[in-house]
């Protein structure tokens, strides 16, 4: 493979989430007004400042307008050949090769405010690792982990759009009902049982007709791209408030996201048949089977949480690794995912964002949530300075990373999504 090369030096960096083969979107504030702008190195090109500076006058009429706007919504709109063409013409304006140095084009991404990438009206929360289904299923039906429903139809649950929060913002430990298992009634408080979980985001980018369904063939046309996702979840509140309906307020308090937006095309090397059923599990009905879905609808993305104490920051320790993962192990695939979500004629929008669940692997060291990690608690986990935590306490920091690498392709990321717990 020959590498694609940047005159921004830190782009080269084989260590690098964002070389010109990545080519992320986001929204940050500059100027005191929302720009849009692509992740590239170290820096950020600020598609603003190219545009005033006719540096993309190549793109058609409504793809510079829609550069312009202080979301992604309308860039989401035009579809997955809207965004091909701006991230073609920002390769050719930063490659070596190029005749354009513009060091007006560029803010360091460590000074910049970044922002929720969309205008998100709508987000969903699916459950679709089966290994994580199990595994939390197993601590509390222990004969029964798995409800049958599982294997044919991914399961969700809408959650609180204005609730979602961009990397690095904090997060308010909630107050709701829990119940002791001896007590006689429900009491008000804090959470004490404070958990993280890793999950991956992918947001809808051309809608669908209210009362039309996005066949399975079609669905990835329908995506814009994939993010971090941490689903912050109050265990104490979910275990007395979930029967009958569902998750409520145990996870509708925060989530956090990564700022980055990573693109279908730049995960296309990436791609990898999707996770083999077990023999005996039934085949997916028709409308979610399609055999090029099936044959490389799963990708390859390695992920990682590491958790930062409080005490751990005062005596400038580096963050705890305490997981890594795959999303290789999602039972359903993202087009799966998001043509059950249309199947009935729910009508997606641009910037809507879904959620695969957490994400877990087979192995101990693979579990993307605490519940699991420390079984309820049961098995405490114990940080690398000796703290130990069952859920997490003030002052802790979870951290999620995200990466792609293969040989003969450039290694590519999502960056971080970080969150801080505050008290109560």
């Amino acid at each position: 493979m020959s590498e694609l090369r940047s005159w921004i030096a830190e782009a080269n960096d084989p260590a690098t989430d964002f070389p010109l083969e990545n080519l992320p979107f986001g929204v940050f504030r500059r100027h005191g007004k929302p720009h849009i702008g692509m992740a590239i190195g170290d820096s950020i090109l600020d598609l603003h400042a190219c545009l005033d500076l006719g540096y993309l006058d190549q793109l058609s009429r409504p793809i510079r307008d829609a550069c312009r706007q202080p979301t992604l919504n309308a860039l989401m709109t035009l579809g997955r050949t809207a965004a091909h063409a701006v991230r073609e013409a920002a390769a050719i304006l930063l490659s070596e090769h190029s005749k354009v140095r513009d060091e007006r084009l560029l803010v360091p991404q460590a000074t910049a405010e970044m922002l929720l990438p969309a205008r998100i009206g709508d987000y969903t929360d699916f459950y679709a690792s089966i290994y994580h289904a199990t595994n939390v299923g197993r601590l509390f039906r222990p004969d029964n982990p798995l409800l049958p429903n599982y294997k044919y139809v991914p399961i969700g649950y809408h959650g609180r759009a204005s609730s979602l929060l961009v990397s690095e913002a904090e997060v308010r430990r909630p107050h709701g009902q829990t119940k002791a298992p001896d007590a006689a009634a429900p009491t008000f408080g804090p959470s004490r049982l404070l958990d993280y979980e890793l999950e991956m985001g992918f947001f809808v980018g051309r809608g669908n007709a209210r009362g039309e369904a996005i066949p399975i063939s079609e669905a990835e046309d329908h995506l814009f791209g994939l993010c971090l996702v941490n689903d912050w979840s109050a265990r104490d509140m979910q275990a007395w408030e979930y029967q009958p309906l569902g998750p409520f307020l145990a996870k509708n308090f925060a989530t956090t996201l990564s700022p980055w937006i990573v693109t279908l095309d730049a995960l296309e090397p990436f791609r990898i048949p999707a996770l083999a059923r077990s023999e005996g599990d039934p085949v997916p009905l028709p409308y979610l089977n399609d055999p090029r879905d099936q044959a490389q609808g799963g990708f390859d993305i390695q992920l990682e949480v590491s958790i930062l104490t409080g005490q751990m920051r005062a005596a400038q320790e580096a963050p705890a690794v305490v997981s890594r993962g795959n999303l290789k192990y999602l039972y359903w695939t993202l087009a799966q995912m998001l043509t059950h979500h249309a199947s009935n004629g729910c009508p997606l929008e641009p910037g809507d964002l879904m959620a695969s669940g957490t994400v877990s692997g087979p192995e101990a060291g693979s579990f993307g949530c605490l519940l699991e990690i420390t079984q309820r608690g049961a098995h405490p986990l114990t940080l690398p300075n000796g703290e130990q935590r069952k859920f997490l306490q003030d002052g802790d920091e979870v951290i999620f990373r995200g990466w792609c690498e293969k040989p003969g392709h450039r290694r590519i990321g999502f960056g971080e999504c970080r969150g801080r717990v505050l008290p109560g």
